[in-house]
C-alpha cells in the first residue's frame, strides 16, 4: 500500500468529505491526524483561533517529527449580505483561508520531500447562489492560494485544490430532475472527493502541482438556455 506509514493531517476530518477522505487513507494504511471541532482521537479544537493552530501542528510534530500530506478541508459558512456581519465574514475567512495558509507555514520545515497538500474549495469559487458571499469568498481565495502555494513549495510538495460541486454527505441516491441536471446524471458523494485526494498524494499525480480539479458531475461546463434539455424558465 502507497500509503502505509504515511503521516496525513486532516482538518474537519469527522463528518462528510473529512470523513471519507480520513477513512480511505486509514484504509490505506496511513496514520491520521485529525483536527475538527467534534470528538476524535487526535485533537479538538477550532481552526479558527491562531493558538489552536500551533498547539495542534506541535503536537504533530511532537509525536511524529514529520508530515507527509496535508488536507485542508474544514470550511464553514455565514452566509452573505443578508445575514454575515463583519465578525462572521472575518470568521469564515479565517476557517477557510487562514488556517490553510498558517498550518502550510507551521508543517512548511517538516514536511517530507515528496509529500503533497490537498485544499478542498468548491465550485463556488467560480460561480454562485444569492448571498453566499462569506463562503464563496473563502473558497475562492483558497483556490487562488493553491497555486502561490505551489510556486512557493515547488521541488519539495506539490500543492493542488478541488472544488467539489452538490456533494451528498448522507449519500442519498437522487433520481428525477436532482440527478438528471448533472450531465453524469447522478448526485455526488464524498467517496467522489477522497478518490481524488489519495491520486494526487499519490505518485501517479507526481507532474500535478498548482491545480484546481472540479469534481461536479459536469455542471458548471453545461450551458442552460430556456427550454433546452428541459429547463424550463418560469417567471
Amino acid at each position: 500500500m502507497e500509503f502505509e506509514g504515511k503521516i496525513v493531517v486532516i482538518t474537519g476530518g469527522v463528518h462528510g468529505i473529512g470523513k471519507a477522505i480520513a477513512d480511505a487513507f486509514l484504509q490505506e494504511g496511513a496514520t491520521v491526524c485529525i483536527i475538527d471541532r467534534e470528538e476524535n482521537p487526535f485533537f479538538i479544537g477550532d481552526i479558527g483561533d491562531k493558538e489552536v493552530l500551533e498547539a495542534f501542528a506541535k503536537k504533530v510534530i511532537d509525536t511524529y517529527g514529520r508530515v507527509d500530506y496535508l488536507i485542508n478541508n474544514a470550511m464553514i459558512s455565514m452566509g452573505g449580505l443578508n445575514a454575515c456581519g463583519y465578525g462572521a465574514f472575518d470568521y469564515t475567512l479565517r476557517v477557510g483561508v487562514i488556517a490553510p495558509y498558517y498550518l502550510t507555514k507551521l508543517f512548511n520545515s517538516y514536511f517530507t520531500l515528496g509529500g503533497a497538500i490537498v485544499n478542498i474549495s468548491s465550485s463556488r469559487d467560480r460561480m454562485s447562489q444569492p448571498n453566499t458571499e462569506s463562503d464563496t469568498a473563502a473558497k475562492g481565495d483558497l483556490s487562488s492560494l493553491t497555486h502561490a502555494l505551489a510556486v512557493s513549495l515547488g521541488g519539495r510538495v506539490r500543492v493542488n485544490s478541488i472544488s467539489p460541486g452538490w456533494i451528498d454527505t448522507a449519500y442519498t441516491v437522487y433520481d428525477g430532475a436532482d440527478a438528471t441536471q448533472h450531465p453524469v446524471k447522478r448526485v455526488g458523494n464524498p467517496m467522489d472527493v477522497a478518490n481524488m485526494v489519495l491520486f494526487l498524494c499519490s505518485e501517479k499525480a507526481g507532474f500535478i502541482t498548482g491545480e484546481n480539479i472540479c469534481i461536479d458531475g459536469g455542471m458548471t461546463r453545461q450551458m442552460i438556455y430556456h427550454d433546452d434539455n428541459g429547463w424550463i424558465l418560469d417567471e
